[in-house]
């Protein structure tokens, strides 16, 4: 009996030891550093919101999950700033998609691709700063594995007016 509870005592302060330097989660570096998923996306149209083909997943543009989403073009109606905090706030919406898509975030493995849409008037040259709230984002969630090849493009307009719509490919690790 002695050494059955002596080697349950090792397991457990084996476990507590390992738990204690483990890396932090991507859930866990997005709490600690101040931020909170909101429900994923749902369909608006004649679309999934994701698409998965062994270790790869597709997702579809998103804006941001919440109701009262932002509305306007970059350069007029809002500054630079509020499109850098609205594609953040979609940077959010799909970390939810693919959360709800393969049940926690520690199973991607790397971004591979970016496309970043920017509802601008024309002659707006910022489209990468404004970006960057997405990506900067992902640095938090995943460090440099949250970095993928990117596009940053201006558009004339966005469905319903949302300054920035944002499509991404990532590679999850195997199962």
């Amino acid at each position: 009996m002695r050494i059955l509870l002596a080697a349950l005592a090792l397991a457990l302060s084996t476990s507590a030891s390992t738990l204690a330097h483990a890396e932090p989660t991507p859930e866990q570096r997005l709490a600690a550093a101040g931020y909170t998923l909101p429900p994923p996306a749902t369909p608006v149209a004649a679309y999934v919101t994701w698409r998965r083909s062994g270790n790869t997943l597709y997702l579809s543009g998103h804006g941001e999950c919440r109701r009262d989403f932002t509305r306007g073009k970059v350069g007029k109606d809002l500054t630079l700033e509020q499109g850098y905090d609205a594609a953040q706030r979609v940077g959010l919406c799909m970390l939810a998609t693919i959360k709800s898509a393969v049940g926690e975030l520690s199973k991607v493995k790397q971004v591979l691709r970016i496309d970043g849409m920017v509802n601008a008037v024309d002659g707006f040259g910022d489209q990468p700063e404004v970006i960057n709230g997405f990506s900067e984002l992902f640095v938090v969630a995943f460090g440099d594995a949250g970095l993928g090849a990117r596009a940053a493009v201006g558009m004339g307009s966005l469905p319903r007016n949302i300054p920035v719509e944002i499509s991404a490919i990532v590679e999850l690790h195997g199962d």
